[in-house]
């Protein structure tokens, strides 16, 4: 099969599938005790929720197609680190949010993405505790359970509600950095939210209900789908220093529109992670 041969809508169905079975499993074990091991630092989590919900999405996705590659957060934890090339890889977190789920705090969600020719081409993200998924094509509009949805469209910062989140890195010139940005946002905007998930901030921007999503330090996994979501809601996801998005550079700027992205990146401290 050649990669423009592949359908994206029955990628979609499959994935939607899978995600809401995934989702039954997060679902019942929400409220529950948790096994814990930590991965990059002490507050950086991993539970078997994470890689039992991997494995049922990568192993249902190899049924269907078995010559597809795979980068998701933890197998690369494991120590499997897949290269992004032009062949269709699908980038997958199965818990994004595991600190919420290891605290029973239920903003959680499995966020898959479909990349093809180094090109995002379809994303999901499925919040099951709420029962709400998100979806997107290339070209063909972003979707809250089967309903169109639109960015804001707002173009000021002193207008927007903006989502942080403070990460898991514990340097002091990480902190110092993120510090000042979060105060820079908080003093200009109208309120500040950290929802504990990249995947939900990014749905919400790309549904109207945030207006601009920063951070630095996050993976592939935790962008992905929510790229194209924003992007097919007509929203702007660039660089948080102003240059273009590049998937494995662990860094995003997801606006309700290029004004308020090119008002509020030159404020914006930088700092940069290792690539994936």
């Amino acid at each position: 099969m050649s990669y423009e041969e592949v359908n994206l809508h029955e990628c979609l169905e499959l994935i939607t599938r899978l995600s809401r079975h995934a989702g039954k499993i997060i679902k019942s074990r929400i409220n529950k005790k948790k096994t814990i091991e930590t991965k990059a630092s002490s507050i950086d989590f991993v539970t078997e929720t994470d890689q039992e919900v991997e494995k049922l999405l990568i192993e249902g996705i190899k049924q269907k197609y078995p010559h597809h590659k795979f980068i998701g957060e933890e197998s690369f934890a494991a120590g499997i680190k897949e290269e992004l090339t032009c062949a269709p890889t699908w980038v997958i977190d199965p818990v994004d949010g595991t600190t919420n789920f290891v605290h029973s705090y239920p903003n959680v969600c499995i966020s898959i993405g479909l990349v093809i020719g180094c090109d995002i081409k379809l994303g999901v993200i499925y919040n099951p505790i709420l029962d709400m998924l998100f979806r997107a094509i290339k070209d063909e509009g972003s979707f809250l359970n089967d309903e169109p949805i639109k960015v804001s469209g707002v173009k000021q910062l002193n207008d927007a509600l903006v989502a942080v989140e403070f990460g898991s890195a514990r340097s002091e010139e990480v902190r110092s950095i993120v510090n000042h940005n979060i105060n820079y946002l908080a003093t200009n905007a109208h309120g500040i939210r950290s929802g504990g998930s990249a995947a939900w901030n990014l749905a919400q921007v790309a549904r109207g209900g945030i207006d601009l999503y920063m951070e630095m330090g996050i993976h592939a996994w935790d962008v992905a789908a929510g790229c194209i979501i924003v992007r097919e809601a007509g929203g702007t996801v660039i660089d948080p220093a102003g240059n273009d998005f590049k998937l494995m550079n662990r860094r995003i700027l997801a606006t309700s529109s290029i004004e308020i992205a090119e008002e509020v990146y030159p404020k914006f401290q930088q700092h940069y992670s290792e690539h994936d």
